[in-house]
């Protein structure tokens, strides 16, 4: 693989094979100038899809990427912009909310799609999905605003995210527009997905998933409990074998090697830490040393 090179989502969709992810974007404490310059720094990589959420940084992330990018307005032809919506947060936004709930409401998801337009500094959302399964989620509400949103040529295409293989079902049974990725939490510490049937229905179903958190937080980086350190004992021991000299390089190629089509999302807020995600897609990982840290994290051989 390269580092320019897209993975198909669905015909008229494609991201690139590492996303950079928007989480943090707050607390990076970037201008307007320093956030352009890691967004063409991450374009430059072949990292050309950026991650959002409508309530990441306490709704103000989307934002502040929209006004980078509004500096140089050419740089939204050469980028595919993702972002959630569904969560609403107990906030100084929202006073009057007592708790944080989940709407998936027409209303609600149409609103918060034009909100995010109007932060974005865009005229379209390349990908907009349901940020989590709810306990009460009406999947005609969900397929109206679908509709609406797709026929104004607001949003493209959609997803959803940290849904199970049921929960997806159940929605896309409703939808006209297909349900064309999924973002969960995926990385050699966080193996749920392999365990609940999601691995296997991404496959069945074509989905490329969306992987969250790939390097869990920092926990395979820095290990805190002894699971982290055996994961980190196998990644430091394939490292050397690839002659590979950043760990964070094996994570990445590990998640980039799976037959579903991982895309894991790099949330950083250093150039660095981003070519390192890239320099993965030119690691050629034995299916040995796969097992072996899929083995490590669940700290016992196959049956």
């Amino acid at each position: 693989m390269k580092a320019d090179d897209k993975i198909k989502l669905t015909k008229g969709l494609k991201l690139s094979r590492i996303v950079h992810g928007h989480w943090r974007l707050k607390e990076w404490n970037f201008s307007k100038q320093d956030l352009l310059k890691l967004i063409e720094q991450a374009i430059e990589l072949g990292v050309t899809s950026f991650d959002h959420a409508d309530i990441y940084g306490n709704y103000e992330c989307e934002q502040l990427f929209g006004d980078a990018l509004s500096v140089k307005k050419g740089l939204r032809k050469k980028m595919q912009l993702i972002t959630k919506c569904g969560i609403k947060l107990k906030s100084d936004k929202n006073p009057l909310q007592k708790i944080k709930y989940y709407d998936y409401s027409c209303k609600h998801i149409v609103a918060s799609a034009e909100r995010s337009l109007v932060n974005l500094k865009t005229d379209h959302i390349d990908l907009l999905l349901l940020h989590r399964p709810s306990p009460f989620l009406d999947p005609e509400e969900v397929a109206k605003a679908f509709e609406k949103l797709k026929e104004s040529g607001k949003i493209l295409f959609f997803g959803v995210s940290n849904f199970l293989p049921g929960q997806l079902d159940m929605l896309a049974s409703y939808l006209d527009p297909p349900i064309v990725t999924n973002q969960v939490e995926i990385s050699p510490y966080a193996l749920e997905h392999f365990e609940n049937g999601n691995m296997d229905h991404f496959v069945a179903r074509k989905i490329k998933p969306m992987a969250w958190s790939p390097l869990a937080g920092g926990k395979l980086l820095n290990p805190q409990d002894e699971k982290g350190q055996r994961i980190f004992n196998v990644l430091t021991e394939v490292a050397q074998e690839l002659d590979i000299d950043i760990i964070e390089k094996i994570i990445y190629a590990w998640l980039l090697k799976h037959p579903a089509g991982i895309i894991p999302v790099a949330g950083t807020g250093k150039a660095e830490r981003i070519k390192h995600a890239s320099d993965a897609l030119n690691i050629e990982m034995s299916l040995e040393q796969w097992f072996r840290i899929y083995n490590a994290s669940k700290g016992r051989d196959l049956p």
